[in-house]
């Protein structure tokens, strides 16, 4: 015997044919704050190296986003205490006339955790503080999070091709309920694949957040935030390749990486 759930999860014509109802609503009275924690220095004792090159990534982060209307608030060399702290502030706001919220976090990492000055911690640790149970004037709401860190040590060497780049179709079934999934709304831009190093060049910038900005600054207000990251994914693939002295270092790629609970199409207009 079928379970009512299953006989009511078919998502009507009427709703899959409203535009409106298909997109976030991105016209309250202000886009949204925009939480950029930026380290590059580092206690001695974690063993981390000065991350040169990350000023110029927060920078242009910065303009970008203001530029799509959002509030940027910039925060260096913060450690795991701060950046909770900050970040739980953030999520005790009201939200209510925002239409979304954006954090980066520029920092060294490994899968799954990112670092403070004084050492590592859980992504999901700050993920969890904008579950819809936990930030409920964000709830269905998109909340993005752009993470500039390694997850591992792997390099990827690349391959020849002739070929060209697939173009993957989104499609997203929408049903509005009177509940949603707390983890809903969520979208995690990563620089790179798990397991892997992310390549910055020191005085310019890290390759995700140059590619990312890149595309913000000339289409982020004409195309739907899959649109731009997969925009961004070729960049980073096509026009990055490492360069050394030291062949272990050299001719060496990267891939960002995207996972995301979005419920609707998201445009910056």
């Amino acid at each position: 015997m079928q379970s009512t759930s299953v006989l009511n999860a078919e998502p009507s014509k009427k709703n899959m044919d409203s535009s409106s109802e298909h997109r976030y609503r991105m016209n309250h009275q202000r886009v949204g704050k925009c939480a950029i924690i930026n380290n590059k220095n580092f206690n001695d004792d974690t063993g981390m190296k000065v991350r040169h090159g990350t000023d110029e990534d927060a920078g242009e982060l910065s303009k970008s986003f203001k530029n799509l209307g959002f509030e940027v608030c910039i925060y260096n060399d913060q450690s795991r205490e701060q950046m909770m702290q900050i970040l739980k502030n953030v999520s005790e706001e009201d939200h209510t006339d925002s239409s979304c919220f954006a954090c980066i976090l520029l920092s060294h990492g490994e899968e799954g955790i990112i670092y403070g000055t004084d050492g590592a911690m859980p992504i999901k640790d700050i993920t969890f503080l904008f579950r819809g149970d936990m930030c409920r004037s964000l709830v269905g709401k998109p909340k993005l999070f752009f993470i500039q860190a390694c997850r591992g040590s792997e390099f990827d060497d690349g391959v020849q091709t002739d070929s060209g780049t697939p173009h993957d179709v989104l499609e997203i079934d929408v049903s509005p309920r009177h509940k949603i999934p707390v983890e809903a709304d969520f979208l995690l831009a990563y620089s790179t694949v798990p397991g892997y190093y992310s390549w910055r060049i020191p005085g310019r910038g890290s390759w995700f957040i140059q590619a990312l900005c890149t595309v913000l600054n000339e289409s982020g207000k004409q195309l739907e935030i899959m649109q731009i990251l997969s925009c961004v994914n070729y960049m980073v693939a096509n026009d990055f390749e490492s360069w050394s002295k030291d062949s272990r270092f050299s001719e060496k790629k990267q891939i960002p990486y995207v996972v995301f609970t979005l419920t609707k199409e998201l445009y910056f207009n």
